[in-house]
């Protein structure tokens, strides 16, 4: 019996029942091992697993399966050995066929290579042509798909060569994208596409060169071009102003033009001169004269590379460094005009080259961008012209500064930038250029001042008489009616004045031509700054000429007179400047010329003059002074220094009194200054002579000092009765001798008890006697007398007569002191 569990076997228990199963067993495992399609391992290992003696049980079974299969294989070959031996029989017969054949086979086969080695020959040969004919056919095609690609690359070469970088991208483009791919496994190919990107950098590397060199171009050609543009602005100006003044004279023909002094012409004269002018010349653009196809170039290349932003932040960048140093002027640029328009023209250049480009591109600059740079350069450029025209001493030049700015902001102004900060400016411009105009005019009226003799104007004909009467506006009835030779009241001085103020009014409208400013403005403009040549320059010269120390009196009255005629031209300075621009006088804001009050101020500053040199005269005689103030009696006879006094000024008043008084205004302003001037000169010698006697350092005066004094003061107020100037009445005049007369009376009459007794009555003798004055000459003749008394000592008598007036005068003395005293507490 075997154990089940030991193997995968079912043993039977009988003896019987364990040969048959066996059996079984091991006719499975002789099938499996029979069969050459099954893995061995797992039979064999089957076999040799089971229990002890399996294997012995199993070779025997082995061996008595092979003693079976012998018996059969003997079996086998019994029951066929009769077949084989007929057909080894029929075998050998046939060898000897097919010996016989194989000979047969054998020529033939050598009689078949004979006769298909030719064939082979010429087979291979079509075999080798067929090959050919196929590496040919594959040559041609691939060759055809390589042809565009080189002639796109030779066309590429060729677009370098002749600087067509546009198109050459365009190529590189399609080379890369349509004709490479289709050949990309060839070597040529790779190496093509390597060097195309190579190929771009230098074409960008070659076209920011152009750009550079396009940029030092367009900076030297800037002057140019902007002299151009603004060439062609003045010559559109010009006519433009030309029709207007066609189209002004068919409406109204006014006295003066307002662009020049002359009267307009007619029947188109200025516009065929204008036209002619335009005709001369070819119109040129910035195109004409600066080659753009750089940046066009470059921009589109820049654009096909999709790097167009870095080419747009570098031009703007570079054009910005340019802008900086175009307005950078010159430091001498204020000395010529020529320093001006070169810098104009240059920034007029570079901003005709913006426009351009900002509308020949689109988006390389905006109009953000121009706006941004014209708003930088607008500042720069007026802080430049504010600080170089401050320098302009010359008028000349600065209208031509002037005239260039309006050019310039026109210029401008046609290329869509605003301007109207630059005509403010040339408001600033025109106080800088009047100011100029004042200068100069001011060494013109003082040539004209100091070239002047001061003398009435001779005339000897009529022809020289409206010489005079076509320059100044002089009516005067009588005068005309008077026969040749006559004078005129006014000196030389007086139109060539007016008409230099003519002079200044028409350089002054000079400047406010094309300022876009209405004909009321500049009447406007024109009135202020006549105001101010009269207010201040030509008031300042005739100042300065009434104090200089050669103007005597006779010129100083001419003076008045010359002033009160520019006085009365005043109104036709008005009518001219109406004239001029058509303002009417009657408009609400029309400004008026001051005239007038410069006029008067000057002839109250020569009055004042005349005063003060006839004072000073009389100062210079009253030096001439030297009284012995201890003299015991007087000369009997007025002193020589002030006889002398009254003859200069006796003759002084006669050169007021025979000055031209034809006209009632002319004799009544020079009686009225010669009453003025007499009566000045008579108070103030009458207080020089107060002064004289009241003087600090007289120490004493003896009375025969105050009778000669007395003597000298008569002959004063003789003078002044005997009517120096006529026009005084009574005895006005020799009122200002009163206060000398009153005094030195009481003191000749020695009426003090009277002077004391009515002392502040209204109906005082010595009313005009202050105290404090007769005190202080009391006191100074006490001190003589008392000297006096020392040297005459002869006779007891008088010493007895001169202690009895010490005694009245000391009373005297102590009375006055009381009346000052009482005045001072009282004050």
């Amino acid at each position: 019996m075997y154990d089940s569990s030991s193997s995968g076997l079912k043993i039977p228990t009988s003896p019987q029942e364990e040969d048959k199963g066996e059996g079984k067993v091991y006719g499975k495992v002789f099938a499996e091992l029979e069969s050459v399609d099954l893995p061995l391992g797992t039979t064999l290992r089957s076999v040799y697993d089971d229990q002890p003696n399996a294997h012995k049980r199993f070779m025997e079974k082995l061996d008595a399966r092979i003693r079976n299969h012998d018996r059969e294989i003997e079996k086998m070959c019994n029951f066929h050995h009769q077949g084989f031996v007929d057909a080894i029989t029929e075998l050998l017969k046939v060898r000897a066929d097919a010996e016989k054949l194989m000979g047969q086979v054998s020529d033939t086969n050598r009689r078949l290579q004979d006769a298909g080695r030719e064939v082979k020959a010429q087979t291979e040969e079509v075999i080798r042509c067929r090959i050919q004919q196929r590496n040919m056919a594959t040559t041609v095609e691939k060759l055809q798909l390589c042809i565009p690609v080189l002639e796109m690359y030779s066309k590429l070469k060729e677009q370098l060569e002749s600087k067509r970088y546009y198109s050459a991208l365009k190529t590189m483009e399609q080379l890369e994208n349509i004709y490479i791919p289709r050949v990309s496994q060839y070597r040529f190919c790779q190496i093509m596409a390597e060097t195309l990107p190579k190929l771009r950098e230098e074409i960008k590397e070659i076209s920011m060169s152009d750009l550079k060199d396009f940029l030092e171009s367009i900076r030297k050609h800037s002057d140019k071009i902007g002299e151009t543009a603004m060439r062609q602005a003045q010559q559109h100006r010009t006519f433009n102003s030309a029709v207007q003044k066609q189209v002004t004279l068919s409406c109204a023909k006014p006295l003066y033009g307002l662009n020049s002094r002359t009267p307009l012409h007619h029947n188109g004269l200025i516009t065929e001169a204008a036209d002619e002018e335009e005709m001369d010349e070819e119109v040129l653009t910035a195109q004409d004269l600066v080659d753009f196809s750089p940046v066009y170039r470059c921009l589109h290349i820049y654009t096909v590379l999709g790097d167009r932003e870095t080419f747009e932040n570098y031009y703007r960048k570079q054009r910005k460094k340019q802008a900086r140093l175009v307005l950078q002027p010159q430091s001498n640029m204020h000395e010529t005009v020529e320093g001006y328009r070169k810098y104009f023209n240059q920034i007029v250049g570079f901003f005709v080259v913006e426009d351009h480009i900002l509308h020949a591109t689109q988006g390389l600059v905006t109009r953000a961008f121009t706006d941004e740079l014209w708003n930088m350069a607008l500042s720069k450029i007026i802080a430049v012209l504010r600080t170089h025209s401050s320098y302009c001493d010359d008028p000349d030049l600065v209208l031509e500064l002037k005239n260039l700015i309006v050019i310039f902001a026109d210029t401008l102004q046609g290329y869509g930038f605003p301007v109207n900060r630059l005509f403010d400016l040339l408001f600033e411009v025109r106080d800088q250029y009047n100011e100029t105009l004042l200068k100069k005019w001011a060494l013109v009226f003082r040539d004209i001042f100091e070239q002047d003799n001061y003398s009435p104007i001779p005339v000897e004909n009529e022809e020289e008489y409206k010489a005079v009467v076509s320059r100044f506006p002089f009516h005067d009835a009588e005068i005309e009616k008077q026969q040749f030779p006559k004078k005129l009241p006014m000196s030389q001085s007086v139109p060539q004045i007016y008409a230099q103020v003519k002079e200044f009014i028409y350089a002054s409208l000079k400047f406010s031509e094309s300022l876009h400013r209405s004909s009321t403005e500049i009447d406007d403009m024109l009135r202020k700054s006549t105001n101010l040549l009269l207010t201040r320059t030509l008031s300042s010269c005739l100042q300065n000429l009434i104090k200089k120390p050669h103007i005597g009196l006779t010129e100083l009255v001419q003076i008045i007179i010359n002033t009160t005629h520019l006085e009365h031209a005043c109104k036709y300075l008005e009518d001219f400047i109406t004239n001029i621009t058509n303002v009417s006088p009657e408009t609400v804001h029309t400004t008026r010329l001051y005239g007038l009050s410069t006029f008067k101020d000057a002839r109250h500053a020569a009055e004042g003059e005349i005063y003060t040199k006839l004072n000073q005269k009389i100062d210079e005689f009253i030096q001439l002074a030297d009284y012995e103030w201890g003299m015991a009696e007087s000369d009997g006879r007025a002193s020589g220094y002030l006889m002398d006094l009254i003859n200069f000024l006796r003759s002084t008043f006669q050169v007021f009194t025979h000055l031209p008084n034809n006209n009632n205004d002319h004799a009544a302003m020079s009686g009225k200054v010669a009453q003025t001037a007499c009566m000045s000169a008579c108070k103030h010698l009458a207080t020089s002579l107060m002064q004289m006697l009241l003087d600090p350092e007289l120490k004493q005066i003896s009375m025969g000092a105050i009778q000669q004094f007395n003597l000298d003061v008569m002959q004063c107020e003789l003078f002044a009765s005997s009517e120096p100037v006529p026009g005084f009445q009574g005895d006005t005049l020799q009122l200002a001798f009163i206060d000398l007369r009153q005094l030195l009376d009481l003191f000749m009459v020695w009426d003090w008890s009277t002077y004391l007794a009515d002392y502040g009555q209204p109906t005082s003798k010595y009313l005009r006697v202050n105290p404090s004055t007769a005190l202080a000459l009391l006191e100074k003749v006490n001190r003589g007398m008392k000297d006096t008394s020392k040297k005459n000592n002869i006779f007891s008598q008088f010493r007895k007569n001169d202690r009895d007036k010490q005694k009245l005068i000391e009373t005297v003395v102590k009375q006055l002191r009381s009346l000052v005293n009482g005045m001072s507490q009282h004050s």
